[in-house]
């Protein structure tokens, strides 16, 4: 524990530092904003599934024994001390109830979905307890965790169309502006420890910013702090109190916060909506461990008797198939393995920790051809082998890790969880596309005749994302949609859209189920510029995703 409290820390002090150079009262302005509000229908609307993590896989995984406390043996040691974690949970709660037609809408939504709150429940039971005592600490409300719940069900993979990951579903400029690394090797918004910890400083800060506010807090968490303000001015110019229930927001935030206090009631009395929890006894179920440097994590499975599957979901930042060379090097661990690890860990040569292996450059081979050949980046290699640029030269040699494994036996790792994702049978025919230089999703949504937000959930993509060169997409087509010339056919329209007074880029987006980076591509809109009413946009609109005529 003393680990994890030190790993919170630092990430918080880089938090704050990065804070510094901001305006306190537009920090965190659209940082939910543009890239998620209002555009993309978020992982609780899509998904109610119970069957998958999000990994690829199609099936479930057992991420903790499972416990039939018996209340006698636990009364007997703590007679005062909660006996589950959602006794402890409810106990930190601090917004009481609502009685309101969008909260009612939501429980009706929800009550009786047995199987949904199981799925939940079992996912979030290794990090309730560490969660709980985050909350604790800060004296925060224990309905965030029922936050978390409605943004990603505690899917540790999951990844929205908005670009948002992990439990706390962080786009990357949030995640970026708030201390959380993600490149090659790692991903920080889904590292429990980390994105917890920056989750909480950003609801802190929006709480602040709403003079206490919890359920403007938790609006602007989904809509952005620049969108909630916008709306509180609204409502008081029309002579209206600007709480949260008389404020006109995107659609998704007129559910998500209603949905939010829905399922705080259900966890409050899980019986009188039809619901049985799982048993969770409230006891730690995890221990952060430090190895100190960079480990394949197939040998630190090995170390800790663990399956390597079982570590990655433990561990989900962990994006290849060992820790970042540069950290963290922090595990997530079952307490009942850590000290295993630790032991085994320690009788080891830390050399060990990853295999190396030595390669001879040939002639006309570039760094960039090493570490694409390994799997690894040009940084890395640059900096293991002291190289001051990016010249080898033929018979020079260079040390590059290497996994102790085959690829395939770290099947949740990025790659292969891709790979499964990509392999998963739907409807119609499965064609494989390389990109080409230049290339966008929308312009290969045109080519093949599908929509746009289909292709990049085939490809675990979000509509924004940028395309890398000679990347491998999988496309489903259905039909005769390839016939001819293989074009694009009449679900797609151009169309011009005259700007009103009040538009935003984000809420024409929303408007047309389209993304704002393809309006500002289409119409060449810089960063920084403005709309002003009467300016002409040029839209390419799939018509079947459309809920009026155009």
């Amino acid at each position: 524990m003393d680990v994890k409290r030190t790993a919170a820390g630092a990430l918080t002090a880089l938090s704050v530092t990065a804070c510094t150079s901001f305006d306190s009262r537009t920090f965190v302005h659209d940082l939910h904003g543009p890239e998620r509000n209002g555009r993309d229908v978020p992982v609780w609307v899509q998904d109610l599934d119970t069957e998958t993590l999000e990994t690829g896989l199609g099936r479930p995984f057992d991420l903790a024994p499972d416990y039939e406390y018996q209340p006698g043996h636990y009364t007997q040691t703590v007679p005062d001390y909660p006996l589950e974690v959602w006794d402890r949970m409810r106990q930190s709660f601090q917004l009481g109830t609502y009685e309101n037609d969008r909260v009612e809408r939501e429980l009706e939504l929800f009550s009786g979905r047995d199987a949904y709150f199981d799925a939940v429940g079992r996912r979030a039971e290794p990090y309730l307890y560490y969660i709980l005592d985050e909350l604790e600490e800060r004296d925060l409300p224990a309905e965030l965790i029922a936050l978390a719940i409605v943004e990603s069900g505690f899917r540790p993979f999951a990844y929205s169309h908005g670009r948002a990951a992990g439990i706390w579903q962080f786009i990357p400029s949030t995640g970026r502006f708030f201390g959380l690394d993600m490149n090659y090797w790692y991903d920080g918004r889904r590292d429990l420890i980390a994105s917890t910890d920056a989750a909480l400083d950003y609801l802190e800060r929006l709480n602040e910013a709403f003079d206490g506010d919890w359920l403007l807090a938790m609006a602007a968490y989904n809509a952005g702090q620049g969108n909630v303000r916008a709306a509180i001015q609204r409502a008081r110019a029309e002579g209206k109190d600007p709480n949260y229930w008389n404020l006109q927001l995107p659609a998704e935030t007129m559910r998500y916060v209603p949905r939010i206090l829905a399922i705080r009631d259900i966890l409050q009395d899980p019986e009188a909506h039809q619901v049985a929890l799982p048993n969770i006894p409230n006891q730690p179920r995890i221990r952060v461990v430090e190895a100190d440097r960079q480990i394949d994590l197939a040998l630190a499975a090995e170390l800790a008797d663990l399956s390597i599957d079982r570590l990655y979901i433990l561990n989900p930042g962990l994006n290849r198939w060992a820790t970042a060379p540069e950290g963290p090097h922090r595990l997530v661990l079952p307490k009942e393995n850590a000290d295993r690890f630790q032991q085994e860990l320690a009788s080891m040569d830390p050399e060990d920790f990853v295999e190396w292996r030595r390669h001879e450059v040939n002639s006309g081979e570039t760094l960039t051809h090493v570490a694409n050949q390994h799997n690894v980046t040009v940084d890395l290699l640059r900096d293991i082998n002291g190289l001051r640029d990016d010249t080898v030269r033929a018979g020079d040699h260079l040390y590059v890790p290497v996994s102790s494994r085959p690829p395939s036996e770290y099947s949740l790792s990025a790659a292969n969880r891709l790979q499964a994702l990509q392999n998963r049978e739907r409807q119609g025919e499965r064609r494989e596309h390389t990109v080409q230089a230049g290339e966008t999703l929308w312009d290969i949504a045109r080519t093949y005749s599908v929509g746009v937000k289909e292709l990049a959930r085939w490809n675990g993509m979000a509509p924004g994302d940028t395309l890398r060169r000679s990347q491998e997409l999988v496309v489903w087509v259905e039909g005769d949609a390839m016939q001819a010339s293989g074009g694009p056919s009449d679900r797609t329209q151009s169309v011009t859209y005259t700007v009103r007074q009040g538009d935003s880029l984000a809420r024409i987006a929303q408007r047309f189920n389209v993304d704002v980076r393809d309006i500002k591509h289409w119409n060449g809109i810089s960063e920084g510029s403005y709309l002003h009413p009467g300016d002409q946009l040029r839209l390419e609109v799939d018509v079947t995703q459309q809920s009026s005529s155009l």
